[in-house]
């Protein structure tokens, strides 16, 4: 089985990517998905998020209230490790299981779909080669714009909290531009990339 490292900064098209790559066969580990289960309602870290950050953390139904989360990451970049101290070892053993998985039902290709793939510099290990979906800053905030109701001072706070283009760009095996792409060229160009991994 070969794996792929997915990423790409927010609005970049990384999970339209996603779904491409899994409708053309390959199994998809969502790096993000699992790490919002840790900390939805009874979630596994959210005993250790109230330890650490206290209850105002958690949202009334039990899960981590992720605006008031979102403000003080921003705020004090101390609180981010904090965070990701708890929730990434929860993370990474919910990926290896994924990965046990796909492996056992004898998946050609595994993808792991992870936005801060590059950030988080744990991942050279676990994959085999990285996929970067690459657009202009411009073009991912006007798609984050028209689906989330984040205002643009938040967008563009979270693009800088990413890695930057280039730094994607150099940790990259692969780099799909999709500026300007129909859903027809990116399906092409993934296809390519699919096909060179044993897909």
């Amino acid at each position: 089985m070969r794996t792929l490292g997915l990423t790409g900064g927010i609005g970049s098209g990384k999970s339209t990517a996603a779904g491409l790559l899994a409708a053309r066969g390959a199994s998809i580990v969502d790096a993000d998905a699992l790490s919002r289960a840790t900390t939805a309602a009874g979630g596994p870290a959210i005993p250790a998020i109230a330890q650490a950050f206290g209850p105002d953390f958690i949202s009334a139904d039990g899960a981590l209230d992720r605006e008031r989360m979102r403000r003080l990451v921003f705020e004090q970049p101390a609180a981010r490790h904090r965070l990701e101290a708890i929730v990434h070892p929860l993370v990474r053993a919910a990926t290896d299981a994924a990965a046990d998985e796909a492996r056992r039902a004898g998946a050609a290709l595994l993808v792991f779909d992870v936005p801060l793939l590059v950030e988080s510099g744990h991942w050279s290990d676990r994959v085999d080669r990285v996929l970067v979906i690459d657009c202009e800053v411009a073009t991912q905030l006007a798609r984050v714009l028209a689906r989330s109701a984040l205002d643009e001072a938040t967008v563009r706070r979270i693009v800088a909290s990413q890695a930057s283009r280039i730094e994607r760009r150099r940790a990259a095996d692969f780099v799909v531009f999709n500026d300007g792409l129909d859903i027809t060229q990116l399906d092409v160009a993934l296809g390519a990339i699919a096909r060179s991994m044993g897909l």
